[in-house]
């Protein structure tokens, strides 16, 4: 199963802080726009988003479709087939795709610990 580009989403109390903190491991902007409280910041093939009011908690992303440069990659496992794969290994999904579609779509799960684990597919 080819799950795409992966990240670590952070729920960040301020922005502004995180950015320059991430900046001084060698991160810097990829992606994103501050005054709309994100960004995706990269070091290396090493992503994470900085998400300031959005969500409560981390989210692990992995993005079908894309690799860490957020390109598109002519050969993936789309997030409909990924869906229907864990549900047949019994997982339960917290959100679906609607598997009537195709194109941009996202499915979110829990690990065993409670950590979200975010499908976000672009293309």
């Amino acid at each position: 199963m080819k799950l795409g580009a992966f990240s670590n989403s952070l729920a960040v109390k301020d922005i502004h802080k995180s950015k320059a903190f991430y900046e001084k491991l060698g991160f810097s902007v990829f992606a994103g726009e501050i005054e709309k409280n994100y960004l995706i910041m990269k070091n290396g093939n090493a992503l994470i988003g900085l998400f300031q009011g959005m969500f409560e908690n981390n989210i692990m992303t992995f993005n079908p479709g894309w690799d860490e440069n957020a390109n598109k990659l002519d050969d993936f496992d789309d997030v409909r087939e990924i869906q229907k794969h864990l549900k047949n290994e019994g997982v339960k999904l917290q959100t679906e795709a609607d598997e009537t579609t195709s194109g941009p779509a996202s499915s979110a799960l829990l690990d065993p610990d409670g950590n979200m684990i975010l499908l976000d597919q672009h293309v």
